[in-house]
């Protein structure tokens, strides 16, 4: 990884181009585009949320879930990611947090752990495509007919991300579009119908805990996903906060409509409440018209969901890459400024893992996105008290004890959807856990021995150039202390200088001045 050009910003602080792919002129990512992939991240609509409503025990915990869990979780988790992905603008995301924090190690099982329960997230929607479809189509419900579909859908899938995040968040603008629009027809068409003690109903002996926390948890997580893509974000510092909060909105809304609609206008039983119930709400609101177009776009709602997942779990590995943790091969662009090789590496995860079941993937996903957040949350108070002069272009608007404070409800919800957790979700989630912990010294080990290329000189992994560079920030923090005036010019082959070790120069007090002309200087 070679050191880009070097700059002042209006704060006084150092900025680096991390790479030359920065430079490139790649179309980024705008305001909707973006909205658009935050929302697929988290949601994609309400196909899946009648699982709330069956783990409920009826309408009401379902309804009251989506009123206070994005309260206690949702609201928190995008007010974090909003401050560390505008402090960190960079591809890789969550990693560069925790490894700001805590170190590479850890910012390695970061990155694992996300990336893993990335791709069993991924693995299914081209199941829950193909179930849609085979209600008209029960050809596709065939073994000999359902796995060539599924690979022939995640190879076109996959082709599209490849074409350029671009393309893949305009998709996503249209696949949003056209998926809610069927909603808003139902919410309309129900509202004769609907009977506001329906929504009351709640039957305690039918209540399932554990498929409950589990359903909310899915249906309002991954609101972090996005930062792995801020790399490729046009004017993160403005654009990210907006598109969390326009993503919110729509997240939130989107459950909630339909929800208040399906269960104001039906008197159902709350074992009804299965997956694809609501092309059956819609059969009865609008008649056999509303349930195509609900299933349809059920369908194509699928489509959104694994191209977003896709770029978020591709660019998290290209990111992984450029800091070296993983070798350079992942970190390589094709024509339209896609990561290629991190892509199939994730599209080939999508297809070992499609063999799971619904219930488990869900289970799997969850705990091991439980254990990476807990770890977000530690990095973003640890930031706060460690690196307070760390420049956030947003910060959450409070002090850092209530910071503290705001993140110990979805810590506690954390623990408490580990803790519901079947016996087979802790010991496959530890052995992902124990790989992750044996994969970092065997990538150290291949990085010092040379056995793999990758990027030179990054912070990540202990190479013979971490010492090295550590040791120039401190003389460079020393210069500073004897007030000698530091000029900071090129770095040669000093590249582990990436975002956060600025960061560390910053929170030293070591802020330095580029003059005009001495850019080009070798001194130091």
């Amino acid at each position: 990884m070679k050191l880009g050009s070097e700059e002042v910003n209006r704060h006084g602080s150092l900025m680096l181009v991390m790479d030359e792919e920065a430079t490139k002129s790649n179309p980024k990512l705008t305001l909707l585009p973006l909205i658009a992939l935050i929302f697929y991240e988290v949601s994609g609509g309400p196909f899946g949320v009648e699982d709330s409503v069956r783990g409920g025990g009826g309408p009401l915990f379902s309804l009251l879930g989506f009123f206070i869990f994005p309260l206690i979780w949702s609201i928190p988790e995008a007010l974090v990611t909003a401050e560390l992905a505008t402090t960190f603008p960079q591809n890789g995301g969550y990693v560069i947090w925790i490894s700001s924090a805590f170190g590479p190690f850890w910012g390695f099982q970061e990155g694992f752990w996300k990336w893993f329960s990335g791709v069993m997230d991924n693995a299914l929607y081209p199941v829950l495509f193909l179930d849609y479809i085979k209600q008209s189509l029960p050809l596709f419900d065939q073994f000999t007919a359902r796995i060539p579909a599924l690979l022939v859908i995640t190879f076109l899938l996959t082709y599209l991300n490849y074409r350029g995040l671009h393309i893949v968040g305009f998709s996503a603008v249209m696949l949003a579009l056209f998926s809610l629009s069927p909603f808003l027809i139902m919410a309309l068409l129900s509202i004769p119908l609907i009977r506001p003690r329906r929504w009351l109903a709640v039957d305690f002996g039918k209540v399932e805990w554990r498929r409950y926390f589990n359903s909310m948890f899915w249906n309002l997580n991954y609101w972090d996903k996005a930062s792995t893509l801020a790399g490729e974000v046009e004017n993160p510092s403005k654009t990210f906060p907006k598109a969390l909060i326009g993503g919110l909105v729509l997240v939130v809304s989107s459950y909630l409509i339909p929800l208040l609609a399906g269960t104001g206008a039906l008197e159902s039983s709350p074992s009804d409440w299965a997956d694809g119930y609501f092309a059956q709400v819609g059969m009865f609101i609008g008649g056999s018209w509303l349930k195509l177009w609900i299933q349809v776009a059920a369908a194509m709602s699928n489509l959104g969901l694994f191209e977003a997942e896709m770029s978020s779990d591709a660019f998290q590995l290209q990111g992984m890459s450029k800091m070296g943790m993983l070798p350079a091969v992942f970190a390589s662009r094709s024509k339209y400024g896609t990561p290629t090789v991190s892509i199939l590496f994730s599209a080939t995860g999508v297809i070992f893992l499609s063999w799971m079941s619904f219930q488990e993937i869900i289970e799997f996903l969850n705990f091991l996105y439980a254990v990476g957040m807990l770890l977000e949350f530690a990095a973003f108070i640890t930031l706060r008290l460690n690196k307070p002069n760390l420049y956030r272009p947003y910060r959450v608007p409070l002090p850092t004890f209530w910071a503290a404070m705001l993140c110990l409800p979805p810590a506690l919800l954390l623990i408490l959807v580990m803790c519901l957790a079947s016996s087979r979700t802790f010991i496959v989630s530890g052995a992902v856990i124990l790989l992750g912990f044996i994969l970092y010294p065997i990538l150290v080990q291949a990085k010092n021995k040379n056995w793999i290329l990758f990027e030179e000189d990054s912070p990540c992994l202990h190479s013979s150039g971490w010492q090295q560079c550590h040791s120039v920030v401190s003389e460079l923090t020393d210069l500073d202390q004897e007030n000698k005036g530091v000029e900071l010019l090129q770095l040669k082959h000093m590249t582990c200088l990436a975002a956060f070790d600025i960061a560390e120069v910053a929170r030293t007090g070591a802020w330095f001045s580029v003059m005009p002309g001495l850019i080009n200087s070798n001194k130091l």
